[in-house]
């Protein structure tokens, strides 16, 4: 049985953040075809940007289905879109037709967890995943279906495993912050997304990330400026909002106040 932490007060909307945040997985496709499509992680595109990916990537997909690039790309747009159903169907196709393949299993993984169906992900993901020789990537996407479920003690130790083969890869330093997020150590959570933020290849949504736990601690200027380095100044109200809601719903504003 898998022992898991107290949840957090906050764990719920920060459960999101980590499957969206998970960071791309290595493609065998050629260089070219991976400079034209991009990175799988487009948690952050504006609205109109994720249409226009989405419909390019539709497009790709009905002209060949069966390409392994298109299909995880287009998945990882259907997830940014909220559409998990779909992105399953596109990946249960690939992984039936690839079954060994790597890749296709991580990706499958990924959108399972975005329907909830976290037992299947893990088992999925578990089968990706070489013990002899396993592969970061993979890990990260077994330690953020993890902490989902609840289990987030084993899924940092996850991390961790992950981190002896890719040190310096700021995205398992960010999937850890949110763990301990999601744990209620928001002190723990900072520590290590500030890590993540220093580091070379921390994204725009790790950034983001750090102002959130900045916010949930009650500093709101802070988290302010780092948002409105992000995004614009619509989004970054809409974002202040958001976490004064949070607070409020938690009763957390007298503990705020006091410190």
């Amino acid at each position: 049985m898998r022992n898991s932490s107290r949840p957090s007060a906050f764990s719920r909307p920060l459960r999101a953040l980590l499957l969206a945040g998970v960071a791309a997985v290595a493609l065998s496709a050629c260089a070219s075809n991976r400079a034209s499509m991009g990175a799988t992680d487009l948690s952050g595109q504006g609205s109109a940007e994720s249409q226009q990916t989405l419909g390019s990537l539709a497009a790709r997909y009905k002209k060949n289905p069966r390409d392994k690039g298109t299909m995880i790309y287009y998945a990882a747009a259907l997830r940014a879109a909220g559409q998990p159903e779909q992105a399953m169907a596109v990946l249960e196709a690939g992984v039936a037709s690839k079954n060994a393949d790597a890749d296709l299993k991580v990706a499958y993984a990924k959108a399972l967890t975005s329907a909830g169906r976290f037992e299947q992900a893990l088992n999925v993901v578990e089968s990706a995943i070489n013990p002899a020789s396993p592969d970061w990537n993979a890990l990260s996407v077994k330690g953020a279906i993890l902490d989902q479920s609840g289990h987030n003690a084993e899924a940092r130790a996850v991390y961790q495993q992950a981190l002896t083969i890719a040190p310096n890869e700021a995205s398992l330093y960010a999937n850890i912050g949110l763990s301990y997020a999601m744990t209620n150590d928001l002190t723990q959570a900072e520590t290590q997304l500030r890590r993540a933020v220093a580091m070379r290849g921390a994204t725009s949504q790790i950034r983001q990330n750090l102002a959130l736990v900045i916010g949930l601690q009650g500093r709101f200027d802070e988290c302010r400026a780092i948002y409105a380095a992000e995004l614009g100044p619509e989004e970054v109200e809409a974002n202040m909002a958001y976490i004064r809601a949070l607070l409020t719903q938690q009763n957390r504003w007298d503990k705020i106040k006091g410190e």
